[in-house]
């Protein structure tokens, strides 16, 4: 199996995990915010680090990790698109609101490259 397909499954892990941790602490939970996003994109960026060390006994390479952190943030950025599209269709965000709309999606892929950098792996 190459490095490739394995990176899309984190990737992927990292997506489904996203969405379960958002459902359950924002449904739930009653949970919101930015402090949320933080948490749920914390835990998320340590564990995909945790799992790529325990799986290969190594910190990932400069190019894994930025090939991780693109697969992650584009597929996370599909999502995000999708649920911005279906806010214009009720009502046009402000420019504040697209802002903090952007900034929780951000929290994401910054969170997980900031986790896979090699000193950690160390």
């Amino acid at each position: 199996m190459s490095q490739d397909v394995q990176l899309r499954y984190y990737a992927a892990a990292g997506v489904i995990a996203a969405i379960v941790l958002n459902l359950l602490l924002r449904t739930f939970v009653r949970l919101g915010g930015v402090f949320t996003t933080l948490l749920i994109a914390a835990a998320i960026a340590a564990c995909l680090a945790l799992a790529f060390y325990w799986r290969t006994g190594r910190a990932p390479s400069n190019a894994e990790r930025w090939r991780l952190t693109l697969l992650y943030g584009g597929m996370l950025g599909l999502l995000y698109l999708g649920l911005l599209g279906m806010m214009v269709l009720q009502d046009t965000p402000s420019p504040m609101g697209l802002f903090l709309f952007s900034l929780h999606y951000l929290c994401y892929p910054v969170l997980a490259w900031l986790a896979l950098s090699p000193r950690h792996g160390r």
